[in-house]
């Protein structure tokens, strides 16, 4: 007897964070550099000396980005790409031929078998050629079906799928929904048990790789029902499966070539052997995905910075203004500074945490995390400088340029293609939160009980007994440390660049970011979480002190290889300089702020007070529902889904 379908689920604020809390992994079983800065611990050991790949891992690594460089290079038209808003399938079977949907993919399943290092650096070289492709890969192998099966995957479904994934099968990963984004609790895409099979029905939106997907990564909720746990549950889906309509192919801003869609799902059935993990587990699948998932993003950045750095180090050189070139101005000079430290730091983060994710040693999920947020800020900022210092060539299209003779760059579509990158996997408003809450994991821990309404007194009294033990020992650690000591970091100084001021400073400065912590959690107990700007602004400082740590590890690898070592010296300390400048800023804002304010503010939006501020425009947007309609059922509309063959 099958369970009756879902209703949409309605939930309280706090059953969305039990979900969300749920979701989380647990245990902390390895150490964590980014987790111990967040408690005022600086843990320099557990990233210095940098790790590095093996022999093997460069040998195979630097085999492909050989291949892949030729075809970018000789196949991928990127300016086609952004004319006609679609990869051509013929540049699809290319990297199809040329493995690259199997780069993560051990090789006893046909794939390449690539580190995180190694897939990252061939995300943003193909990146670099057109940031569809990129996202195209990413999409398939980060989030799709190859990286939870690898993960929780059995050996029968890994044996059924991987093969295909890694040779000819596009895979996508279907999460979102018209009325759900960050809050999954609210899921109404549903799977009920029926036999051997579940019966899935709902609609997902944005569903990158969507349109030309082969197999789905789908999360729904299985009703519970005698012998069925029930919760948000992962299933490999088959995407010709009847009952599965593409309803549409979206358009957007930027990114244009993506095939991201709408998909309805109408009685589909899918065979129990196809649920990944148990029931129940679906969003720990998706967190525990994205932790590593996340790295591809940071990659995007990376290619964007460095080609920013190269537009701008050319046109700055061509272009005169009274009387010398561009770059030699100071105002235009600090963009092309702020440009090349910067794209140093990324790379920096990038391949730390990806060489962290490739060892295993280390619990990376807020290292992660960091990277996305911070890459994909600080890469978009990136674009803006580059925009800027073009003038009104940065606002010209590449075609318009070319149509008069001028060099076709594209740094207008590079701005609009990075703007993404704030939004998904993840907002940069979502991130902050994700990271604030593993940063005071600990604390949680020990005294989350005090300030939990619905715990007993006795429950109180045994967790303040716990946090006093916890407390007095942590407490006076914040106090003094090596960041005090002039001679702290001292091997960090060669080439006439000394780097160890920089570590003493993310040193000092993880305990003031754990004490301010502390005090905060103190001063506003349980209403700590509806404290979002003073959270966002800890979050951002860590990524500071993570993005100081890692620059400076990174130059002093590269120092000891002889691989221009004076002049990443000289970036890592430019961008610490720049960098620390923000995090005086930040911890300003901790406390002198107008949080208060603009809340004030907003009630008064919210409730009309300000609507005369609306008046004398024309609103263009149109009649139409702000969230459409998803209801279960059978499709209205013409099938768009076009597989790749």
């Amino acid at each position: 007897m099958s369970a009756p379908p879902l209703k949409k689920p309605t939930v309280t604020e706090q059953e969305a964070r039990q979900v969300a809390e749920a979701a989380r992994e647990q245990d902390w079983r390895k150490p964590s550099f980014a987790k111990e800065l967040f408690l005022g611990r600086f843990r320099l050991d557990l990233v210095h000396p940098h790790p590095v790949p093996s022999d093997e891992a460069v040998r195979r690594g630097e085999a492909f980005l050989a291949k892949l460089r030729d075809f970018c290079e000789t196949q991928v038209d990127a300016a086609r790409i952004e004319r006609e808003a679609r990869i051509p399938d013929e540049v699809v079977r290319g990297l199809k031929e040329l493995g690259a949907l199997g780069m993560k993919i051990d090789p006893k399943y046909g794939g390449l078998g690539l580190t995180q290092v190694y897939y990252n650096k061939a995300l943003a070289l193909v990146g670099s050629a057109s940031p569809a492709v990129g996202v195209l890969l990413s999409a398939h192998q980060s989030i799709g079906v190859p990286q939870p099966l690898k993960m929780f995957g059995t050996p029968e479904q890994k044996q059924k799928f991987l093969p295909r994934c890694a040779t000819t099968d596009i895979s996508a990963f279907l999460l979102t929904e018209p009325d759900v984004g960050s809050d999954p609790a609210r899921l109404a895409t549903s799977a009920v048990p029926d036999g051997d099979d579940y019966v899935l029905d709902g609609v997902k939106l944005w569903t990158t790789n969507g349109v030309v997907a082969d197999l789905l990564v789908v999360m729904a909720r299985v009703p519970k029902s005698e012998g069925h746990k029930g919760g948000i549950t992962a299933f490999v889906v088959e995407a010709d499966s009847p009952g599965i309509t593409v309803e549409n192919r979206n358009a957007f801003m930027g990114l244009r070539g993506i095939e991201n869609g709408v998909t309805r799902f109408h009685r589909v059935r899918v065979p129990a052997a196809h649920r990944v993990g148990p029931e129940g587990a679906g969003l720990k699948i998706a967190l525990t995905t994205l932790n590593t998932g996340r790295l591809s993003l940071p990659a995007s950045c990376v290619a964007a910075g460095k080609w920013s750095l190269k537009i701008a180090r050319e046109w700055s050189a061509a272009r005169e203004q009274w009387g010398k070139p561009i770059a030699h101005h100071e105002a235009v000079g600090a963009k092309i500074s702020f440009i090349a430290a910067t794209t140093f730091a990324l790379e920096a983060v990038l391949d730390l945490s990806s060489q962290m994710a490739d060892e295993d040693r280390n619990d990376i999920r807020i290292e992660g995390a960091l990277a996305k947020l911070f890459a994909s800020e600080m890469g978009w900022r990136m674009a803006d400088e580059l925009v800027q210092i073009r003038g009104g060539r940065g606002f010209e299209t590449a075609d318009s340029l070319a149509a008069r003779g001028e060099k076709a760059v594209p740094a207008e579509q590079v701005l609009r293609d990075l703007r993404i990158n704030r939004i998904f996997e993840g907002s940069t408003e979502i991130m902050h939160l994700l990271i604030a809450r593993e940063a005071v994991d600990a604390h949680l821990t020990v005294a989350g009980d005090l300030i939990d309404p619905d715990k007993s007194l006795q429950d109180k009294a045994k967790a303040g007994a716990n946090a006093g033990v916890f407390y007095a020992k942590w407490l006076p650690k914040l106090v003094a440390g090596p960041g005090q000591l002039p001679s702290s970091y001292g091997e960090f100084k060669h080439a006439g660049v000394d780097l160890s001021p920089h570590l003493r400073h993310v040193e000092r400065h993880a305990r003031k970011l754990a004490r301010s912590t502390f005090y905060a959690m103190s001063r506003w107990q349980g209403r700590m979480e509806t404290k979002q700007g003073f959270l966002g602004r800890i979050v951002d400082i860590g990524a500071e002190l993570f993005a100081m740590s890692a620059a400076c590890v990174r130059a002093e690898l590269l120092r000891s290889r002889g691989e221009n070592g004076r002049e990443a010296y000289q970036l890592a300390d430019v961008f610490c300089r720049q960098s620390r400048i923000r995090v005086d800023e930040l911890f300003t804002r901790l406390w002198h702020n107008t949080d208060d304010l603009d809340r004030k503010v907003v009630q008064g939006v919210m409730a009309g007070v300000y609507e005369w501020l609306e008046q004398g425009v024309v609103d263009l947007s149109g009649d139409a529902p702000w969230i459409a309609d998803a209801t279960p059922g059978p499709s209205e509309r013409e099938n768009v889904h076009r597989p790749i063959r």
